[in-house]
């Protein structure tokens, strides 16, 4: 009786051990599904952790290794560049350039992409409506985001040339008196934002118009059947959507209006004197626009461009986050 008792106790205990050993051999497997599954993300972020590292990080980290030492030339080839510290970011900001080169920056962004933004929608609200030729036009009007750069800057320096451009010619049949459009301290910086408003135009009319895409018709036909006119319609209907869309062009607006060079050089080289001389433009005449070139500066004027692109970059996703949150 009493052994048939243990044996039976035995069982009772040896029963649990196959399900306590299927548990853990469970539990290995999910560890290594999930081991498995890290690995493979790892796999996708790889290539892009890469490129960032290899193209963002590593050259920003060269560019302000470069600002706090006195590099010159001979410094690429010994390798020897003695630690400034920030002596070349108050040397910047003493220089009599700074002030002409940052005014010009502002006033070159700032208007251009109120006009590129302006031109842009008011050209998206005409092309969302249906009628004839409407696709044909509308890619006519991508042929400036489409053509080069270096083309187009060759192209506005003819129209604007002092001698023998068109627009002086257009003036001259007028009865207008010519100007010197890439010449003149006065109108050298309207010139090459005439040019710039002119290319940055069909990036605008492009993200607009495929914002005003996701509007639905029936809000429109709402606010017709209320009685709302067209203009009603725009500002109370129209441009409150299509916020997020405006948020986030105006911002690439400006951070590829910040850093535009061929347009500027190719026209004017930044003056006569610095009348049109921008933080990028001074960056490369420092480099390179001497016999004996300041690359530590350059590199700091550089790094002042990427901080001012930094802080709007912020207050964009700090606005963002506050429209989201409201």
């Amino acid at each position: 009786m009493t052994g048939s008792t243990e044996s039976e106790a035995g069982a009772v205990n040896a029963a649990p051990a196959p399900r306590r050993q299927a548990k853990k051999n469970q539990a290995r497997k999910n560890k290594a599904q999930r081991r498995k599954a890290q690995l493979a993300a790892w796999g996708f972020i790889a290539p892009v952790v890469i490129y960032l590292a290899a193209c963002y990080a590593y050259p920003l980290y060269r560019n302000i290794d470069l600002s706090v030492h006195s590099y010159t030339v001979t410094s690429f080839v010994t390798g020897n560049a003695p630690f400034a510290g920030f002596s070349e970011y108050t040397g910047i900001f003493r220089n009599s350039t700074f002030a002409p080169a940052l005014v010009n920056t502002t006033i070159f962004v700032f208007v251009s992409i109120a006009f590129q933004f302006a031109i842009g929608l008011a050209l998206a609200v005409f092309f969302a409506k249906r009628f004839r030729l409407n696709t044909l036009l509308r890619a006519l009007f991508l042929v400036p985001w489409l053509l080069p750069l270096l083309v187009s800057a060759s192209t506005w320096s003819w129209m604007l040339n002092s001698d023998s451009g068109i627009v002086n010619a257009f003036l001259k049949a007028v009865g207008a008196q010519p100007i010197d459009w890439l010449t003149s301290p006065t109108w050298s910086l309207i010139a090459v934002l005439i040019a710039n408003i002119w290319i940055g135009i069909p990036f605008n009319l492009v993200i607009m118009y495929s914002g005003l895409q996701s509007i639905p018709d029936d809000i429109f036909e709402a606010a017709s059947i209320d009685g709302a006119g067209g203009w009603q319609r725009f500002w109370r209907i129209t441009f409150p959507l299509l916020r997020p869309v405006s948020a986030i062009t105006l911002l690439l607006g400006f951070v590829y209006t910040l850093k535009v060079f061929d347009i500027i050089w190719i026209m004017t080289r930044g003056g006569p004197a610095t009348a049109s001389t921008t933080l990028a433009i001074w960056s490369y005449q420092l480099s390179f626009g001497s016999l004996l070139p300041d690359f530590s500066s350059a590199a700091a004027v550089g790094n002042v461009l990427i901080v001012i692109a930094f802080v709007f970059a912020l207050v964009y996703i700090r606005a963002r986050h506050r429209l989201e949150t409201t």
